[in-house]
């Protein structure tokens, strides 16, 4: 598919809210899944409430990622009330689904609550097991990524606000319990970490809010910042006008794609009027979401993104 011409590649059809996607194919119904934080931003009190009282939504791409349609949303509450799940992770090991999704009890109208990760394994991604939270140190820990590391066991990497938000390392050995290794990217605040392996090389990219920042890495613990961010600049695209958000990458046949989210009403003079606001007087309209896709490719030996470029989706 011409991807040029399919932007924005999915947008929730329930509140128009899609965020902080991750894709994985489903082993059991041989499909694509995309999973998302789905935000509430259409309802009329919408505000930074809005981003609260989450569901993970899903939608599904039956023909390699061209044509995206919504599923519902994930059963994950475990105790009374409506309460918020953010930026779901999910990796496939030993037969089983393993998900790590960001949790905060109830609804907040300010950027309040204790945050922790939780762990919950599936066998078709449709239906959760609860098998607890992830022992963290923190009470303000979010947005986990999960990647093998070559002596077998796994490592997390997790935004941990308590300490500057700076992303933090904790390795396990059977993708339950986890232990502290320490703070790996500290040059900067940000958050959404997500790392994969491309072209013989491993990357992490980290929503810096200035688009985001590239890192490479020869043994997934010593990582060197590229000069240049990706996705800083707005894109021409439908819906691409504004910075690349909390993005995921999918290497697949040898080529790497980014699916990430915009607030594609939110210009930059928005950003100047509405810095550091708790979102209380913000039009609905300016807290709508989309989610996107642009190809990744290695130019000069730095990983770049040109979201304007047509390119075929082939997942």
């Amino acid at each position: 598919m011409n991807v040029q011409s399919n932007a924005p590649l999915f947008r929730d059809p329930l509140y128009d809210g899609a965020a902080d996607p991750t894709v994985i194919y489903n082993e059991k119904e041989k499909n694509w899944w995309m999973l998302y934080t789905q935000r509430r931003p259409n309802l009329p009190t919408a505000g930074v409430s809005s981003a609260y009282g989450c569901r993970i939504g899903v939608a599904v791409s039956d023909d390699g990622g061209e044509y995206w349609y919504y599923r519902g949303t994930l059963d994950l509450e475990f105790e009374f009330g409506h309460n918020t799940f953010w930026a779901p992770e999910v990796i496939y090991a030993n037969g089983l689904y393993h998900m790590y999704v960001t949790y905060i009890r109830g609804i907040h109208s300010k950027w309040k609550g204790d945050s922790r990760i939780l762990y919950y394994t599936s066998k078709d991604i449709m239906n959760w097991k609860l098998e607890g939270p992830v022992e963290i140190p923190s009470e303000r820990a979010i947005d986990a990524c999960i990647f093998p590391l070559p002596d077998h066991k796994y490592r997390m990497w997790y935004k941990d606000e308590r300490l500057g938000s700076h992303i933090v390392a904790a390795d396990s050995d059977d993708l339950h319990q986890w232990s502290i290794v320490g703070e790996a990217i500290t040059d900067c605040a940000s958050e959404g970490p997500n790392v994969f392996e491309f072209q013989g090389k491993y990357y992490m990219i980290v929503d810096c809010w200035d688009g985001f920042g590239v890192y490479q890495s020869e043994d997934l613990i010593h990582w060197i910042r590229q000069p240049e961010n990706i996705l800083r600049n707005p894109g021409k695209r439908p819906f691409d006008g504004s910075i690349g958000l909390h993005g995921d990458v999918v290497v697949s046949k040898g080529r790497a794609y980014i699916f990430y989210f915009t607030h594609p009403n939110r210009t930059s003079d928005f950003l100047r009027r509405y810095e550091g606001m708790d979102h209380i007087d913000i039009p609905v309209s300016m807290n709508v979401t989309a989610i996107q896709v642009a190809e990744l490719v290695i130019r000069n030996g730095f990983l770049v993104c040109d979201r304007d470029q047509d390119f075929v989706l082939d997942l």
